[in-house]
C-alpha cells in the first residue's frame, strides 16, 4: 500500500463496551500506522450507561457522544458526518472484528477493484454461529437483495465494511439502528457501484451480550431494505 496522501476514516460505534473498545482501538491504530495510509479513528459513544466513552478518550482519537441513546445507525451517520477520509471503515466496538484484517478490505478499493468492501463471516473456512441474527435470517436478506438489486453477497449483514467517500456521501442515510447495513448495501447497488466481500474472521464476544432483538431489528432490516430500494 503505497497510496499515503490518501486518508482513511475508521468509524467505531460504541454502546456499553467499556471492556473491549481500548483494545479495538488501539489494535485499530497498530495495524493502520502498518499499511503507512493517512488515517483518523471516530469513536462516537451512543450514550453508554458504562465507561466506554472516558475508555476511549484515553487513546488520543476523536471520540464524540450521542445526548441520548439513539441507536447504531444514528451513531454511524454521526460518524460519517464527522469523517474527512477518501474510505470510511465501519467496525464494531466489542471486539468480534479482528482490527489486523483491516487491509484485507482495504486493498479492493485501493486497487480500484470495488467502491464498497463487505467483510463476510460466510466466506471463512470456519463455520459461524449466528451472532446478531441468526442465519437463516441473514440468508433471507442476502436472498431479498440480490433479488431486487442483482447483487449477490453472503453476508449483508456484516458491520466490518469499508466504502469510497464520493459513494457514502449522497446517499442519504436515513436507518436508526441495525439495518443501517442494509440501506447502505442496497443504495451502493441500485447506481451500479461495485460491491466485494472478502473473508473475515468473526469471534464470539467475550464480554456482555449483543443489543440486537431478532424479531424487531429482523422486521426493520426487511423494511429498510424494502425502503431504499422503492424510495432510495
Amino acid at each position: 500500500m503505497v497510496q499515503k496522501q490518501m486518508l482513511v476514516s475508521i468509524i467505531i460505534p460504541v454502546y456499553n463496551e467499556e471492556l473491549t473498545v481500548g483494545n479495538v482501538i488501539e489494535r485499530v491504530k497498530t495495524i493502520m500506522q502498518q499499511t503507512g495510509l493517512k488515517y483518523e479513528v471516530i469513536v462516537v459513544d451512543d450514550y453508554s450507561a458504562d465507561k466506554s466513552f472516558m475508555v476511549a478518550k484515553k487513546y488520543g482519537v476523536r471520540v464524540y457522544r450521542l445526548k441520548m441513546h439513539l441507536g447504531k445507525g444514528y451513531g454511524l451517520r454521526a460518524g460519517f458526518a464527522k469523517a474527512e477520509g477518501d474510505i470510511i471503515v465501519t467496525i464494531d466496538s466489542d471486539g468480534s472484528h479482528r482490527p489486523e484484517e483491516l487491509p484485507r478490505l482495504l486493498t479492493p478499493i485501493l486497487q480500484n477493484q470495488a467502491d464498497l468492501v463487505i467483510g463476510s463471516r460466510y466466506l471463512n473456512q470456519k463455520d459461524v454461529a449466528a451472532r446478531k441474527l441468526n442465519a437463516f435470517g441473514v440468508q433471507i436478506f442476502n436472498f431479498l437483495i440480490q433479488m431486487l438489486t442483482g447483487v449477490a453477497v453472503t453476508d449483508s449483514q456484516s458491520g466490518y465494511r469499508a466504502i469510497k467517500r464520493a459513494v457514502l456521501k449522497n446517499q442519504q442515510l436515513k436507518s436508526g439502528g441495525y439495518e443501517i447495513e442494509s440501506e447502505m448495501l442496497v443504495k451502493t447497488a441500485k447506481e451500479d457501484f461495485r460491491v466485494v466481500e472478502v473473508p473475515i474472521s468473526f469471534e464470539q464476544r467475550t464480554y456482555g451480550r449483543s443489543g440486537v432483538d431478532p424479531v424487531n431489528d429482523g422486521f426493520k432490516i426487511l423494511l429498510s431494505i424494502l425502503i431504499a430500494y422503492l424510495k432510495g
